[in-house]
């Protein structure tokens, strides 16, 4: 029986002393790895240190404390670390290291930058939590160059090699300082995020960041502004893939030429901002769907090397062209599905200022619309306001490019060149627009204001329409409005809607709708048609244009106008200015149109007709005229035009006139 206990215990000291031993070799060989991880960094050039490194082989669990490293990269990046804890270890292969949970205590990075603004940055994280890690159990080698660019697209790489089902830090501490280069003095800033996490983060990609909460301040001791406070709310991004933001940097990504997703979301909840007590921003929320990059457009490290330090000499035309040029580039780089900023605020000592929206997109350098609804603010004169301005298929792109060709001013071009602007951008939106007109005290408003064109031959448009309604309070200052003021209008009513189009098969060229309704005066309605319009008359070449305009030929005019109250308008002014009654004043007018149709007569028979039909519309409130032109051979555009400067009688002679009266 002793023998037998003898026996048990004695192998319970060799299983615990094999434990221990095991246990004991295990933390050895773990110590070497990780110190032959810390080899590879010093080998760069590189300072890497850490203190102890423990494993407790039950709970698979590895720690390793005092950790302290500082990048070769010169500006040097430093960084220390209390204390990682990994559990739950296991190393699927040789190239692999496997944990189910990785605590990192008090985390502190700081960065010395080179440059002219920011001078230093320091990040601390008391804790980071990481959820079933998968990475590679050796550091992929730093690059050799210490560029900003390369060290970006390091770490993507890196980042792209690991696996986590999430990663957890409950608060990131930031401090900035900057130099006397941003104005007034040295400044100092200190960030502060909560609740950061990412999801999912596999193959270089991750289904979702996110942030609880964003503040900072920057104090600045000199300045009109001394201190900028702010906060953002519940920041979020979906589907986000680390793999296209490397490409950007990497320069044998510069033949790429697809669009690869970035973000399918980003979304903020509420951001504001002060400066001092000067004035408030406050911004209800952000979202933007499907961001898209283009690595051949977006070679990051290319824009940045032509970026001049502060303080160089201004840049030359050519630099200024090659810059724009770039830049340009990054717009056909980038697509966005859509943008929208919601609910903007602005408190100024002038009193507030108000946007509902700002929405817009971007596709290969184009802005199909871009648009902001509900603004509102005060101008010295009154408040105003705008339902929505927008602006239609903007190509910001060629847009830039175009701006070179202005940026010599010693050497502008023709003026034929600033033609070539037009095409970039297709038509204009404003709704609901109120503001002060002049020192009336009434608003000018502006119900609709809609400008399109398209149908481009060269950068001239052969198709254009414009619709217009709006309202003016009238200026008794104005000589030119003080006969409809005297007669009791105060306020000017506008609707109407010009539209020309230029058909290539037949050369006809129509000028259609042409509506006018002056409210409380008159509504028109005008069909222009002319024939043998030639393509080149859309050249940008003014001397050409003018000489091709020659042979357009006169088509038919319509004209249709009815009195809405501006005949009694007309005929008050005239019983004022005789000292008559207003009935005496209207056949005085009537009379006169008639007396004034005999000379027209024996040049045209026709007008006697116009004529009479004009003396029967004065004669009557309300009537309605309606006048045709039919030319009676071919007449040339620029022959009527010189008969109508010499001899209106014998321009007119050159059409049959038909006119009547009622609808």
């Amino acid at each position: 029986m002793m023998r037998i206990l003898s026996g048990t215990v004695a192998a319970i000291v060799i299983a615990v002393g094999g434990f221990f031993g095991f246990e004991f070799y295990m933390q050895h060989r773990i110590a070497n790895e990780v110190e032959a991880a810390f080899e590879q960094i010093r080998a760069t050039g590189g300072k890497a240190s850490h203190g102890k490194v423990s494993f407790d082989l039950l709970k698979r669990t590895v720690t390793v404390a005092d950790i302290a490293g500082q990048s070769a990269a010169q500006p040097p990046v430093s960084v220390k670390i209390a204390n990682i804890t990994a559990s739950g270890v296991s190393q699927p292969d040789a190239a692999r290291f496997s944990a189910e949970s990785i605590e990192i205590t008090d985390v502190e990075v700081e960065v010395e930058t080179p440059a002219e603004t920011l001078r230093h940055v320091s990040y601390k994280a008391p804790w980071i939590a990481v959820k079933d890690y998968s990475g590679p159990t050796a550091i992929r080698r730093p690059p050799a160059s210490s560029s900003r660019d390369d060290l970006y697209r390091f770490g993507l790489e890196q980042l792209a090699s690991m696996t986590a089902a999430s990663i957890t830090v409950p608060s990131l501490m930031a401090t900035v300082k900057f130099s006397t280069a941003m104005g007034g003095g040295s400044g100092s800033g200190e960030f502060a995020y909560s609740d950061l996490s990412m999801e999912d983060l596999k193959d270089g990609r991750t289904t979702s960041m996110k942030a609880g909460e964003f503040t900072f301040t920057f104090v600045q001791p000199a300045g009109t502004i001394k201190t900028i406070t702010g906060k953002l709310a519940e920041f979020a991004a979906y589907d986000i893939d680390f793999n296209v933001m490397a490409a950007t940097f990497d320069p044998q990504k510069a033949n790429d030429d697809r669009y690869s997703r970035v973000y399918r979301q980003i979304s903020t909840g509420a951001y504001t901002i002060k400066f001092d007590q000067l004035l408030n921003l406050r911004i209800d929320g952000f979202s933007v769907d499907d961001v898209a990059m283009r690595p051949s457009r977006l070679q990051l490290a290319a824009l940045m090397a032509m970026t001049p330090p502060t303080g160089a000499a201004p840049p030359t035309p050519a630099q200024t062209r090659e810059m724009l040029e770039k830049v340009a580039g990054i717009y056909e780089g980038i697509h966005i599905g859509n943008a929208e900023m919601r609910g903007l605020a602005v408190e100024t000592p002038q009193g507030p200022i108000k946007l509902a929206a700002l929405r817009f997109n971007l596709d290969s350098g184009k802005v199909n619309e871009f648009a902001i609804e509900g603004l509102d603010g005060r101008t010295p004169q009154g408040p105003f306001k705008l339902g929505r301005f927008a602006l239609k298929s903007l190509d910001i792109a060629n847009l830039l490019r175009m701006s070179a060709l202005f940026s010599n001013p010693a050497q502008q071009p023709s003026p034929d060149k600033a033609l070539e602007m037009i095409p970039l951008i297709e038509g204009v939106e404003v709704k609901g627009f109120a503001a002060p007109y002049k020192n009336t005290g009434k608003p000018i408003n502006v119900d609709t204001f809609n400008l399109n064109w398209g149908q481009f031959i060269g950068p001239i448009p052969s198709k254009a329409r414009l619709t217009v309604r709006m309202s003016s309070p009238l200026d008794k200052t104005d000589l030119g409005q003080q006969a409809l003021i005297t007669a009791g209008v105060d306020i000017l009513k506008i609707d109407s809607d010009v539209g020309a189009t230029w058909t290539e098969a037949s050369h006809a060229f129509v000028l259609e709708p042409v509506t006018l309704d002056l409210g409380g005066i008159a509504k028109a309605s005008l069909r222009v048609s002319l024939a043998n319009v030639p393509r080149e008359l859309f050249s940008p070449n003014a001397v050409q244009a003018a000489a091709m305009a020659g042979q357009i030929e006169a088509g038919t005019i319509e004209l249709t106008l009815r009195d809405t109250g501006g005949i009694d308008l007309v005929v008050a002014q005239q019983a004022r200015a005789g000292n008559v009654s207003r009935d005496a004043a209207r056949r005085t007018i009537a009379d006169s149109i008639r007396a004034g149709s005999d000379e027209a007569a024996a040049s045209n028979p026709s007008a006697v007709v116009a004529a009479e039909a004009i003396a029967r519309f004065v004669e009557t409130p309300g009537q309605t005229l309606n006048i045709k032109l039919m030319p009676l051979g071919k007449v040339t555009g620029a022959q009527l035009m010189q008969l109508f400067n010499t001899d209106p009688l014998v321009a007119l002679a050159q059409f049959r006139i038909e006119a009547s009266t009622g609808l």
